[in-house]
């Protein structure tokens, strides 16, 4: 949920056994550091240091860019959140961009980054939060200079708070008055149930109106640690570069993480919500709960996605958009956390084709579940995953994204070809038997926004 409408990219990340050297090395004489390298697809190198404080420093080396992407991430997603909290840490977020001890104002930081053609922006996702900055690489001094005050020395003006608060709301009731996402947010907390892996990343309105600036600064004190931090550097920038210009702008960020997040203890029974508006189209998600992204059938479930609805050649749109017409975005994603997951499919149709629309995806769901899919939909479904990540890694800001999340979320960083290696272990039967086990009919979780007032006719769509 991005301060300035950037969406967070869609690449889940994983836990990994790829194995790892370790040495250490000392980088300068002021302070030594423990560097872990490995083997980078394209033929260039990743590593990882640890800097005294604890703070990690990641840097994907890319010659043929001449650019670089410096991006903080830290594990302060909304699932940290308890009940009275809930949107702190979106709101948090925009706060960072209020000024520091150097950059006093927003109108400040934007100066200076927009002063090179720089590009910078910030997301909160329900496990992480991250702030990034990119540009050429002769200025990547300026994104650590600007990154650095606005984490390390963030003010929070209670002014600003307050203007701020319009801003956040009037967010969401963009998101409110745009029922694609907001069925989405539906959905996961039909399927999540009412706990903070279910609520959305904007939360109550009655905490976005009486949120303090003690508030902040305990919240920041609380997740934004050295230990809980990961800043990622990818682009033209050596690995020594990147450690020494971490140490002069991050090495002062101190202190010890103080709270963690409630452990998901359970799918929600309810298996609809309607919310009933006067739209133009009826919007619809209809899914059933997945697994997390340390589960064993994680990159399963990603392909099983893919050939269901990931793409224009996907079951979903050929069946149901081209061959019935019922639909104009019709789309099938895999969600994971860290111990959840949700695999579901959303469409906006006609009002008056809502229940065919409905009873056509779940056929869908339970064809795959019965008749398993063909080798031939895997292999294409593999080189469509294959080639999606690679494109995606020639920008500077998805390497830093890619390679900074998982060191931050998870024990250890897979490499491409590691990664590339977990997708082609996936078998045709492997997937069988998670359609098999996933896509019962009594798993099915339906969300509808849209003109209709029956939800028992709903469910009835689900038996």
């Amino acid at each position: 949920m991005g301060c300035f409408g950037h969406t967070d990219p869609a690449f889940a990340t994983f836990f990994s056994l790829v194995r790892r050297r370790v040495t250490k090395e000392k980088r300068s004489p002021l302070f030594a550091v423990w560097i872990e390298k490995e083997k980078l697809y394209c033929g260039t190198m990743f590593s990882v240091s640890t800097l005294p404080t604890g703070l990690r420093v990641l840097t994907v080396p890319l010659e043929s860019t001449a650019a670089v992407t410096v991006l903080v991430f830290v594990g302060a997603g909304s699932r940290y959140e308890v009940e009275k909290e809930r949107g702190i840490s979106h709101f948090l977020e925009h706060m960072f961009f209020k000024g520091g001890k150097k950059y006093l104002s927003t109108k400040a930081v934007s100066a200076a980054i927009d002063g090179v053609g720089g590009e910078f922006n910030a997301f909160t996702g329900k496990e992480y939060a991250g702030y990034y900055v990119k540009v050429a690489k002769e200025e990547k001094e300026l994104a650590c200079d600007v990154l650095s005050d606005m984490l390390l020395h963030a003010t929070f003006p209670p002014e600003e708070i307050e203007k701020e608060r319009g801003v956040i709301m009037e967010e969401e009731r963009m998101y409110q008055d745009t029922p694609m996402y907001r069925a989405g947010w539906d959905f996961e907390e039909l399927i999540l149930g009412n706990t903070p892996l279910g609520w959305d990343t904007i939360g109550k309105e009655e905490v976005i109106r009486t949120v303090t600036q003690e508030d902040f600064v305990r919240h920041k004190q609380a997740l934004y640690t050295p230990h809980n931090t990961v800043i990622a550097f990818a682009g033209n920038i050596t690995h020594e570069t990147a450690v020494s210009l971490a140490q002069q702008y991050f090495g002062g960020l101190s202190g010890s993480t103080s709270r963690g997040f409630e452990t998901f203890s359970g799918y929600g029974e309810k298996r609809v919500f309607l919310r009933t508006k006067n739209t133009e189209q009826a919007h619809l998600v209809l899914g059933v709960p997945g697994v997390s992204s340390l589960h064993d059938d994680y990159f399963a479930q990603k392909l099983l996605s893919i050939i269901l609805g990931g793409n224009m050649s996907s079951r979903m749109f050929l069946n149901i958009r081209e061959a019935k017409g019922l639909c104009y975005y019709i789309s099938t994603d895999a969600d994971s956390y860290l111990d959840a997951g949700a695999i579901s499919t959303r469409a906006g149709v006609d009002q008056s084709r809502l229940p065919e629309a409905i009873s056509a995806i779940f056929a869908e769901y339970v064809s795959c579940a019965e008749q398993g899919v063909t080798q031939e939909e895997v292999e294409r479904a593999k080189a469509y995953f294959k080639g999606k990540v690679t494109l995606s890694l020639e920008d500077s800001e998805e390497c830093a994204h890619f390679y900074g999340k998982q060191q931050l979320l998870y024990p250890l960083t897979r490499d491409l070809p590691a990664y590339f290696g977990e997708i082609d272990k996936v078998s045709i039967a492997q997937l069988n038997a998670l359609a098999s086990r996933l896509f019962k009919p009594q798993e099915q979780r339906l969300v509808v926004i849209g003109k209709e007032q029956d939800e028992k006719a709903l469910r009835a769509l689900l038996s």
